[in-house]
């Protein structure tokens, strides 16, 4: 019987941005969030939060030197490297290591850290809009190529020790979220064959999807396909998202 040893106590999502568009990244995604930006960090000044008016952070902003606009994930841990080592145990590869960060890559190559605990429990509340609707981003969804969706499946479900349930759709299974984390996580299976790694994207729930569509659309962001449960969008960095008809506070569908 497979045994968990560790806990992890939260989870952020970094938005990763090329130097040519982290400024217009970061400042869509702050007017999404309603969040405000804290002071930029890191050796270049590459780092910084956003942060929400009540609750902890769990969206950070970095600006990458090479590659395309995307999203990684954080794991928050009291104890980074056992959870590091046990995320190997279950098929994760290393990537590199310094105190208190550890970067792998999961059984279908999404890019993951291991980095410190630091308290953040509580998750925030949902924005409410002038319309009088909300919306809140509250789950990230791993895009997994077909014959690597049953392994990395068990691997987010082991790694986390959430329980594991069968979506809205066949293609979908998702991870019970403790109600102090401030994410739940999707896995979608692709139906493209070729697909190599896993890749991830970020949705919204709201309580009226047309009006939040509206808003994104007069920040800049751009439609790129429309269904009856969400709408997938492209944001001015380039990266694909989507607004979904789910409940804010609950994540599940609303009628």
């Amino acid at each position: 019987m497979y045994v968990h040893i560790v806990t992890i106590g939260w989870l952020t999502v970094f938005f990763d941005f090329p130097e040519a568009t982290f400024t217009t990244g970061t400042s869509f995604w702050q007017a999404i969030t309603q969040t405000t930006l804290s002071p930029l960090r890191g050796v270049s000044s590459e780092f910084s939060t956003l942060n929400p008016d009540r609750g902890d952070a769990y969206l950070r902003v970095q600006r990458i030197d090479q590659g395309v606009a995307g999203i990684h994930l954080d794991l928050h841990s009291d104890n980074v490297d056992a959870t590091a080592s046990e995320a190997q145990s279950l098929g994760a590869t290393l990537r590199s290591q310094r105190p208190g960060l550890v970067i792998l890559n999961s059984p279908g190559g999404l890019t993951f850290c291991v980095v410190e605990h630091r308290e953040e429990r509580h998750r925030p509340a949902p924005s409410r809009w002038p319309a009088g609707y909300r919306s809140l981003v509250d789950q990230m969804c791993i895009d997994v190529p077909p014959n690597a969706f049953a392994e990395e499946c068990m691997f987010w479900s082991r790694v986390t020790t959430w329980e594991r349930h069968v979506g809205s759709r066949p293609e979908f299974e998702y991870l019970t979220r403790p109600a102090t984390i401030p994410l739940r996580l999707l896995l979608q299976r692709l139906d493209d064959e070729s697909a190599e790694d896993c890749r991830a994207h970020l949705d919204l729930a709201c309580d009226d999807v047309a009006s939040e569509q509206r808003r994104h659309e007069e920040l800049g962001a751009v439609i790129e396909r429309v269904t009856t449960n969400w709408t997938t969008l492209r944001d001015p960095a380039g990266l694909s998202y989507c607004i979904t008809r789910r409940s804010p506070d609950t994540g599940t569908l609303q009628p």
